[in-house]
């Protein structure tokens, strides 16, 4: 019974690994631009973080508007790259599994 939950929890993991990036690509671009920060750094201490603006400037950079996402956040150019070898890397490595469990 253990191992057709995991069967089931890989399946769904790998449905949300392969969704995630058709969602994103699908929200109009200025999505995430309007609404409150809910970074506690800039909350609680009133200082942005290294990540504040990331998720706008992800945001923007997928729909290939580069120079907003420099604006919203610098490190974007260095976050991105990385974001996309390690979603890699962990769809290979699910698929891998599900492979093995079926």
């Amino acid at each position: 019974m253990l191992l057709l939950k995991k069967k089931y929890f890989y399946l769904i993991y790998l449905l949300c690994i392969v969704t995630t990036p058709f969602i994103l690509i699908s929200l109009p671009i200025n999505y995430f631009d309007s609404g409150e920060s809910i970074c506690l750094s800039k909350r609680i201490f009133d200082v942005s973080c290294y990540a504040c603006g990331l998720t706008r400037s992800l945001q923007h950079f997928i729909h290939l508007d580069f120079k907003v996402a420099y604006e919203f956040n610098k490190l974007i150019i260095v976050i991105f790259p990385l974001l996309v070898f390690v979603y890699f890397r962990e769809l290979k490595r699910v698929l891998k599994i599900i492979k093995m469990e079926f």
